[in-house]
């Protein structure tokens, strides 16, 4: 089990903290077996703002993982269809106990020096 950090837009980093959104979707899967993420808030707040426990990860057609997820996705249908336009695989890691961090964390904390494109492993 390890810890990757994902780079998160402001808006869906908020859902996820605030309980709002369940599942984080992405179009690649770590290798490794993915127990928490680390919630990396892109610009302008770029800041390391919480974390989430993994429940577990869903793998599917993007519309028969819509019709999963659709009531706690914390997106709108059009923006998953978009985001996942062209993939015949799409994934989801089912989100868990949330922790917002009191004092937001640098990626220079981490010993990271720009943000992940899709992810990057912390342990």
């Amino acid at each position: 089990m390890c810890t990757i950090l994902l780079s998160i837009k402001p808006e869906y980093s908020e859902r996820i903290l605030s309980g709002e959104k369940k599942f984080e979707f992405r179009r690649k899967r770590a290798s490794r077996s993915v127990n928490k993420i680390l919630i990396y808030t892109s610009a302008p707040k770029m800041k390391v703002v919480g974390e989430v426990e993994v429940t577990d990860i869903l793998e599917s057609t993007p519309g028969d993982l819509w019709n999963q997820t659709s009531l706690k996705a914390g997106i709108s249908r059009k923006k998953f269809m978009e985001y996942f336009s062209q993939k015949e695989c799409a994934y989801a890691y089912r989100l868990g106990k949330v922790t917002r961090f009191k004092r937001e964390k640098t990626l220079a904390d981490y010993g990271i020096k720009t943000p992940p494109q899709s992810f990057v492993y912390i342990d």
